[in-house]
Protein backbone atom coordinates (compact mmCIF):
# COMPACT_ATOMS: atom_id res chain seq x y z
CA UNK A 1 0.00 0.00 0.00
CA UNK A 2 1.23 3.57 -1.04
CA UNK A 3 -0.09 6.86 -0.09
CA UNK A 4 1.19 9.88 -1.55
CA UNK A 5 0.55 13.54 -0.50
CA UNK A 6 2.36 16.43 -2.64
CA UNK A 7 3.25 18.07 0.42
CA UNK A 8 3.75 16.49 4.06
CA UNK A 9 0.66 15.93 5.82
CA UNK A 10 1.16 18.53 8.74
CA UNK A 11 1.73 21.33 6.23
CA UNK A 12 -1.88 19.81 4.19
CA UNK A 13 -3.29 19.62 7.26
CA UNK A 14 -2.80 23.21 8.06
CA UNK A 15 -3.09 25.02 4.56
CA UNK A 16 -6.36 23.28 4.27
CA UNK A 17 -8.62 26.15 5.55
CA UNK A 18 -7.16 28.47 3.86
CA UNK A 19 -6.27 26.78 -0.04
CA UNK A 20 -9.60 24.77 -0.01
CA UNK A 21 -10.85 24.42 -3.87
CA UNK A 22 -13.92 24.82 -5.19
CA UNK A 23 -13.45 21.76 -7.02
CA UNK A 24 -11.77 18.48 -6.70
CA UNK A 25 -11.01 15.71 -9.52
CA UNK A 26 -11.10 12.19 -8.36
CA UNK A 27 -9.33 9.89 -11.30
CA UNK A 28 -9.86 6.31 -10.88
CA UNK A 29 -7.87 3.72 -12.85
CA UNK A 30 -6.25 0.08 -12.63
CA UNK A 31 -3.91 -0.83 -15.87
CA UNK A 32 -4.82 2.31 -17.54
CA UNK A 33 -1.59 2.30 -19.76
CA UNK A 34 -1.27 5.96 -21.81
CA UNK A 35 -4.90 7.06 -21.80
CA UNK A 36 -4.06 8.35 -18.06
CA UNK A 37 -1.47 10.63 -19.41
CA UNK A 38 -4.00 12.28 -21.18
CA UNK A 39 -6.73 12.40 -18.73
CA UNK A 40 -4.18 13.65 -16.02
CA UNK A 41 -3.04 16.57 -18.94
CA UNK A 42 -6.31 17.84 -19.28
CA UNK A 43 -6.88 18.39 -15.89
CA UNK A 44 -3.78 20.09 -15.26
CA UNK A 45 -4.26 22.01 -18.43
CA UNK A 46 -7.44 24.09 -17.10
CA UNK A 47 -6.82 27.77 -16.75
CA UNK A 48 -8.52 27.74 -13.52
CA UNK A 49 -7.45 29.41 -9.99
CA UNK A 50 -7.13 27.91 -7.84
CA UNK A 51 -6.38 24.66 -9.72
CA UNK A 52 -8.60 22.13 -8.71
CA UNK A 53 -7.46 19.56 -6.10
CA UNK A 54 -6.02 16.23 -8.06
CA UNK A 55 -6.70 12.82 -6.71
CA UNK A 56 -5.38 9.72 -8.23
CA UNK A 57 -6.25 6.31 -6.62
CA UNK A 58 -4.40 3.11 -8.53
CA UNK A 59 -5.64 -0.10 -8.27
CA UNK A 60 -1.84 -1.23 -7.83
CA UNK A 61 -1.86 -1.40 -11.28
CA UNK A 62 0.85 -3.65 -12.90
CA UNK A 63 1.49 -2.04 -16.14
CA UNK A 64 4.12 0.75 -15.37
CA UNK A 65 1.67 3.27 -14.27
CA UNK A 66 2.57 3.60 -10.89
CA UNK A 67 5.90 4.36 -12.26
CA UNK A 68 5.00 6.94 -13.64
CA UNK A 69 1.82 8.04 -10.99
CA UNK A 70 5.27 8.07 -8.74
CA UNK A 71 7.32 10.62 -10.53
CA UNK A 72 4.12 12.73 -11.10
CA UNK A 73 3.61 12.79 -7.71
CA UNK A 74 4.71 16.64 -6.85
CA UNK A 75 1.83 17.84 -9.50
CA UNK A 76 -1.16 15.38 -7.34
CA UNK A 77 -2.57 16.57 -4.42
CA UNK A 78 -3.42 13.41 -3.21
CA UNK A 79 -1.81 9.86 -4.89
CA UNK A 80 -2.88 6.60 -3.81
CA UNK A 81 -2.05 3.23 -4.83
CA UNK A 82 -3.50 -0.12 -3.34
CA UNK A 83 -5.34 -2.95 -4.05
CA UNK A 84 -9.30 -1.70 -4.07
CA UNK A 85 -12.71 -3.92 -4.50
CA UNK A 86 -13.41 -2.30 -7.75
CA UNK A 87 -13.86 1.21 -9.23
CA UNK A 88 -16.61 2.44 -6.89
CA UNK A 89 -14.64 1.66 -3.81
CA UNK A 90 -11.76 3.43 -5.37
CA UNK A 91 -14.13 6.24 -5.76
CA UNK A 92 -15.04 6.41 -2.25
CA UNK A 93 -11.06 6.30 -1.55
CA UNK A 94 -10.90 9.44 -3.26
CA UNK A 95 -13.64 10.97 -1.49
CA UNK A 96 -12.73 10.24 1.76
CA UNK A 97 -9.35 12.31 1.00
CA UNK A 98 -11.42 15.03 -1.11
CA UNK A 99 -11.31 18.45 0.43
CA UNK A 100 -13.54 20.44 -2.49
CA UNK A 101 -16.90 21.86 -1.88
CA UNK A 102 -17.89 20.04 -5.11
CA UNK A 103 -16.42 16.78 -7.04
CA UNK A 104 -16.43 15.19 -10.06
CA UNK A 105 -15.26 11.79 -10.97
CA UNK A 106 -12.98 10.78 -14.03
CA UNK A 107 -11.73 7.61 -15.44
CA UNK A 108 -8.27 7.04 -16.99
CA UNK A 109 -10.02 6.80 -20.84
CA UNK A 110 -12.04 10.05 -20.01
CA UNK A 111 -10.85 13.76 -20.38
CA UNK A 112 -11.95 17.57 -19.94
CA UNK A 113 -13.15 18.47 -23.69
CA UNK A 114 -10.89 21.36 -23.53
CA UNK A 115 -8.61 23.70 -21.22
CA UNK A 116 -11.87 26.00 -20.28
CA UNK A 117 -14.05 23.67 -19.03
CA UNK A 118 -13.54 24.65 -15.06
CA UNK A 119 -13.24 28.20 -15.80
CA UNK A 120 -16.35 28.22 -17.82
CA UNK A 121 -18.50 25.97 -14.66
CA UNK A 122 -17.05 27.66 -12.27
CA UNK A 123 -19.36 30.46 -11.92
CA UNK A 124 -22.15 28.36 -11.90
CA UNK A 125 -20.82 26.38 -9.13
CA UNK A 126 -20.33 29.39 -6.77
CA UNK A 127 -23.60 29.90 -7.67
CA UNK A 128 -25.77 26.69 -7.61
CA UNK A 129 -28.00 26.28 -5.34
CA UNK A 130 -28.98 22.59 -5.98
CA UNK A 131 -26.79 19.66 -5.43
CA UNK A 132 -25.74 18.21 -8.52
CA UNK A 133 -24.30 20.46 -11.48
CA UNK A 134 -24.66 17.97 -14.94
CA UNK A 135 -22.87 19.32 -18.51
CA UNK A 136 -22.96 17.35 -21.80
CA UNK A 137 -20.34 14.59 -21.99
CA UNK A 138 -19.63 12.90 -25.77
CA UNK A 139 -18.07 9.76 -26.24
CA UNK A 140 -15.07 9.47 -28.80
CA UNK A 141 -17.31 7.66 -31.26
CA UNK A 142 -19.48 10.69 -31.62
CA UNK A 143 -22.32 9.82 -29.21
CA UNK A 144 -23.38 13.26 -27.29
CA UNK A 145 -25.42 12.69 -24.19
CA UNK A 146 -27.24 16.04 -22.14
CA UNK A 147 -28.91 15.90 -19.10
CA UNK A 148 -32.82 15.06 -20.21
CA UNK A 149 -35.33 18.55 -19.73
CA UNK A 150 -37.26 15.98 -18.08
CA UNK A 151 -35.56 12.75 -16.28
CA UNK A 152 -37.11 9.41 -16.26
CA UNK A 153 -35.59 8.06 -13.14
CA UNK A 154 -37.00 4.67 -13.16
CA UNK A 155 -35.93 4.34 -16.98
CA UNK A 156 -31.76 3.95 -16.46
CA UNK A 157 -29.36 5.93 -15.29
CA UNK A 158 -29.59 9.76 -15.89
CA UNK A 159 -26.57 11.20 -15.17
CA UNK A 160 -22.95 10.79 -16.44
CA UNK A 161 -20.47 11.00 -13.59
CA UNK A 162 -17.95 12.46 -16.21
CA UNK A 163 -20.07 15.43 -16.69
CA UNK A 164 -21.28 15.60 -13.09
CA UNK A 165 -20.34 18.19 -10.16
CA UNK A 166 -21.73 16.36 -6.66
CA UNK A 167 -21.73 19.07 -4.01
CA UNK A 168 -18.96 16.86 -1.64
CA UNK A 169 -21.37 16.79 1.34
CA UNK A 170 -24.05 14.83 -0.35
CA UNK A 171 -22.01 11.96 0.17
CA UNK A 172 -21.86 12.72 3.95
CA UNK A 173 -25.87 12.82 4.08
CA UNK A 174 -26.84 10.03 1.95
CA UNK A 175 -24.05 7.85 2.28
CA UNK A 176 -20.89 6.75 -0.27
CA UNK A 177 -21.30 4.69 -3.59
CA UNK A 178 -21.92 1.02 -3.07
CA UNK A 179 -19.12 -0.97 -3.45
CA UNK A 180 -20.58 -4.20 -3.69
CA UNK A 181 -21.36 -3.25 -7.53
CA UNK A 182 -19.51 -2.85 -10.23
CA UNK A 183 -20.85 -0.76 -12.72
CA UNK A 184 -24.37 0.93 -11.44
CA UNK A 185 -23.01 2.09 -8.34
CA UNK A 186 -23.23 5.84 -9.97
CA UNK A 187 -27.18 5.09 -10.70
CA UNK A 188 -27.60 3.90 -7.28
CA UNK A 189 -26.69 7.02 -5.90
CA UNK A 190 -28.39 9.10 -7.98
CA UNK A 191 -31.33 7.77 -7.28
CA UNK A 192 -30.84 8.09 -3.47
CA UNK A 193 -30.53 11.70 -3.94
CA UNK A 194 -33.66 11.96 -6.70
CA UNK A 195 -35.79 9.94 -4.06
CA UNK A 196 -34.64 12.92 -1.21
CA UNK A 197 -35.27 15.35 -3.77
CA UNK A 198 -31.77 16.73 -4.09
CA UNK A 199 -32.10 19.15 -7.06
CA UNK A 200 -30.22 18.50 -10.41
CA UNK A 201 -29.20 21.20 -12.07
CA UNK A 202 -28.01 21.70 -15.90
CA UNK A 203 -25.02 23.59 -17.09
CA UNK A 204 -25.33 24.47 -20.82
CA UNK A 205 -21.46 22.73 -21.14
CA UNK A 206 -19.55 19.80 -22.69
CA UNK A 207 -17.98 19.00 -19.59
CA UNK A 208 -15.57 15.96 -21.06
CA UNK A 209 -14.82 13.25 -23.63
CA UNK A 210 -15.02 9.81 -22.92
CA UNK A 211 -13.62 6.23 -23.93
CA UNK A 212 -15.97 4.77 -25.41
CA UNK A 213 -16.58 0.99 -24.40
CA UNK A 214 -15.73 1.73 -20.93
CA UNK A 215 -16.80 -0.07 -17.85
CA UNK A 216 -20.41 1.08 -18.39
CA UNK A 217 -20.69 1.26 -22.04
CA UNK A 218 -19.19 -2.36 -22.42
CA UNK A 219 -22.16 -3.46 -23.30
CA UNK A 220 -21.45 -6.61 -20.37
CA UNK A 221 -25.11 -7.99 -19.01
CA UNK A 222 -23.64 -7.33 -15.31
CA UNK A 223 -23.64 -3.59 -16.30
CA UNK A 224 -28.19 -4.38 -17.44
CA UNK A 225 -28.59 -6.63 -14.66
CA UNK A 226 -27.33 -4.17 -12.16
CA UNK A 227 -29.36 -1.76 -13.91
CA UNK A 228 -32.61 -3.98 -12.25
CA UNK A 229 -31.78 -3.98 -9.23
CA UNK A 230 -30.76 -0.97 -8.61
CA UNK A 231 -34.31 0.26 -10.22
CA UNK A 232 -36.40 -2.78 -7.73
CA UNK A 233 -34.55 -0.89 -4.59
CA UNK A 234 -35.99 2.73 -5.31
CA UNK A 235 -39.14 1.43 -7.28
CA UNK A 236 -41.94 -0.43 -6.35
CA UNK A 237 -41.85 -3.54 -8.93
CA UNK A 238 -44.94 -3.04 -10.49
CA UNK A 239 -43.26 0.31 -11.66
CA UNK A 240 -40.10 -1.91 -13.16
CA UNK A 241 -40.72 -4.58 -15.03
CA UNK A 242 -42.22 -2.77 -18.51
CA UNK A 243 -38.59 -0.61 -17.87
CA UNK A 244 -36.88 -4.22 -16.96
CA UNK A 245 -38.02 -5.54 -20.08
CA UNK A 246 -36.74 -2.06 -21.71
CA UNK A 247 -33.10 -3.11 -19.90
CA UNK A 248 -32.93 -6.74 -21.61
CA UNK A 249 -33.99 -5.38 -25.14
CA UNK A 250 -31.05 -2.52 -25.04
CA UNK A 251 -28.42 -5.25 -23.80
CA UNK A 252 -29.69 -7.41 -26.83
CA UNK A 253 -28.79 -4.52 -29.72
CA UNK A 254 -25.97 -3.80 -27.67
CA UNK A 255 -24.77 -7.28 -28.39
CA UNK A 256 -26.01 -7.25 -32.22
CA UNK A 257 -24.62 -3.58 -32.66
CA UNK A 258 -21.17 -4.60 -31.42
CA UNK A 259 -21.31 -7.73 -33.70
CA UNK A 260 -21.65 -5.36 -36.62
CA UNK A 261 -18.93 -3.22 -36.23
CA UNK A 262 -15.76 -3.88 -38.10
CA UNK A 263 -13.08 -5.77 -36.15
Amino acid sequence: MLRLNAMPPESTSSLAAQTAPLISVIVVCKDPGLPLRDALASIWAQHISPMPEIIVVDGASDDGSRVWLASQRARLTTLIMEPDRGVYDAMNKGLAKATGEWVIFLGADDKFFHDGVLSRVQPALKQATGGVAVGEIAYDDGRVYQFPAKPKPVERNFVHHQGAFYRRALFTEHGLFDATLGVMADYDFNLRLWQKKVVFSPVPLRISICGAGGLSDSGSWQGYSEEITVRHRHFPSWKCWLWDLGSVIRFVRKQFTKRKRPA
